[in-house]
């Protein structure tokens, strides 16, 4: 294992993407932390530490159910059948009654029950497409997402992104798709492959905001200019409040600004819109630039309490992007959505096109449709995930779509929201103890997900040494320097706001991966290395 010295550190800042320069400050944290007998802090990726395992156990419980189904006509020992539809719900039934004992087995009859009584589902044919689903024996069919698990994950979708509230633009469609980040991959690729973005055309993007949304458009694939709309609103004692002023938004008045890219709420600060960035960014939109695109994506959004997604205000204009990831504790298993209502501005703007590319792009999708040109953009997504071509295969694995719609049940069924109130509990007792470390004065929001926290060391320095102490670090030291002591000397890792359009000196701070006490060891780390600056500004200004 390479242990990186502060010289090599300090020539990579600044030029490597924040997550790649991360695993360089993680290699010295780990060395070091072999070294000295500590503990290794990685507060810099936002993997939670918790899961969610009734879920899981229901999941399990109900695999064991299909893996004998599937050996009901046809048992060779390591070689079985397939699940059978007709009288499977009676199997059920009788199977989960004499299993009533194993983990996750009340969990799966009220999924199923949830499914036959309040969405009106057929037994039979909910049971089937679950248990088929589960051993994964068939391609996913239809392949956008199948039926019942689409009704399933729509509920939850509207539920806690508040998708779908008046059905004035049609039902909302759902993609399954492999994480947000396959999402982001799929929209990014079929905006440019329907001419609705082009190389070099202008996007806007509201920052601070995750990396890779600050990272892609720059690739030469699309090489897009792009106009950063800054959450530049202050409190009355001058602390970022990461809303967006009228001034700010006013920017995507510009009718030639076609795409708006949002992450909501936002990574680093994890802080939501408020009711007035909302009505500002509704007022451009409806009266400004009415054809704008907008990417929405809400993975944070269920660590906010009454949560509303920019698809529920602003629903003809946007995509929903949604990952299961960080609530339900499933980075690995990889579950994510793309939603759109059925009557969405990518569907105009396709039919707008001018003749001569409307031709072009319904070549691309030729072999896929006799009338190409009256493809939704929700199907040429699925189609371009498999490069059109493959397009009969496309579709998210259907034990992950089994696995989806039972962490979705399982939350629509918990009807206090017993999950929700823990999981936001945890973020918000461990935000609470990095600042009492750090002795600095916290406000909580209640659209704050609490999920990261942006520390300033610029407002620490100003709020307790003065313009003075700032103006002294800010012109011997750089971000990188505090960002090497806390690996070195401490064996943490955290990223700079400044990576994701943030504030220049400000930390990123990931509360959710780490055990409670170890945000005390952080604010203490902090803490620490502010001291040793104090007590070299103090002697600076003795002598």
């Amino acid at each position: 294992m390479k242990c990186y010295n502060y010289q090599e550190i300090k020539n990579m800042y600044g030029k490597l993407s924040p997550f790649e320069f991360k695993d360089k400050l993680l290699n010295i944290a780990k060395f070091t932390a072999e070294e000295n007998n500590r503990p290794l802090h990685d507060a810099g990726r936002g993997n939670p530490n918790w899961t969610n395992s009734t879920a899981r156990e229901a999941f399990f419980t109900f695999g064991n159910f299909s893996v004998s189904e599937s050996r009901r006509n046809w048992d060779l020992g390591n070689l079985s059948g397939m699940p059978k539809k007709e009288g499977i719900a009676e199997r059920f039934y009788d199977y989960i009654n004499k299993n009533i004992d194993m983990p996750g087995a009340h969990l799966a009859k009220e999924i199923i029950g949830y499914g036959i009584d309040e969405l009106n589902f057929n037994e039979d044919d909910f049971i089937y497409e679950l248990a088929d689903g589960i051993i994964g024996d068939n391609y996913p069919l239809p392949d956008r997402m199948l039926p019942h698990m689409e009704k399933i994950v729509h509920e939850y979708l509207v539920k806690e992104m508040k998708y779908d509230i008046d059905g004035k633009y049609g039902d909302v469609e759902i993609f399954a798709v492999e994480g947000a980040t396959a999402a982001m991959c799929y929209i990014f690729d079929s905006l440019m492959a329907n001419e609705l973005l082009r190389r070099g055309d202008k996007i806007a993007i509201m920052t601070p905001i995750f990396t890779p949304y600050l990272e892609i458009p720059h690739l030469p694939r699309y090489n897009f200019e792009i106009v950063h709309v800054y959450a530049d609103t202050v409190d009355k004692d001058g602390n970022n409040t990461w809303q967006y002023s009228r001034e700010e938004l006013k920017k995507l008045e510009d009718k030639s600004i076609k795409a708006l890219f949002v992450v909501n709420p936002n990574n680093p600060a994890s802080v939501a819109l408020d009711e007035k960035s909302y009505s500002n960014l509704i007022d451009v939109v409806q009266n400004y630039n009415k054809d704008l695109m907008i990417i929405s994506d809400d993975v944070y959004g269920t660590f906010v309490n009454n949560f509303q997604s920019l698809m529920s205000r602003l629903p003809y204009n946007t995509i929903g992007v949604y990952s299961y990831s960080k609530y339900f504790g499933v980075t690995g298993w990889r579950l994510g959505t793309f939603a759109l209502h059925k009557k969405n501005i990518f569907d105009k703007r396709i039919q707008s096109l001018s003749e001569n590319l409307k031709a072009s792009v319904n070549k691309r999708y030729s072999d896929m449709s006799i009338d190409p040109s009256n493809l939704t953009f929700m199907e040429r997504v699925v189609a371009d995930s498999r490069m059109v071509a493959l397009n009969h295969t496309a579709g998210l694995s259907t034990p992950q779509q089994v696995q989806m719609a039972f962490f979705s049940a399982f939350a629509l069924i918990d009807k206090v929201d017993a999950y929700k109130k823990l999981s936001i509990s945890i973020c918000h007792r461990r935000i609470k103890l990095l600042y009492n470390a750090l002795d600095f004065p916290l406000k909580l929001e209640q659209n704050n997900a609490a999920y990261y926290t942006i520390l300033s060391i610029e407002k620490w320095a100003k709020a307790y040494h003065g313009d003075e102490f700032f103006e002294f670090i800010n012109k011997k030291y750089s971000l990188v320097d505090i960002l090497y002591k806390l690996a070195n000397d401490y064996s943490t890792v955290l990223l700079s706001g400044d990576g994701f359009a943030g504030p220049k000196w400000s930390l990123r701070i990931s509360l959710a991966n780490l055990n409670d006490e170890a945000y005390t060891d952080i604010g203490n780390a902090i803490n620490n290395i502010l001291s040793e600056y104090v007590n070299e500004w103090n002697k600076t200004k003795k002598s």
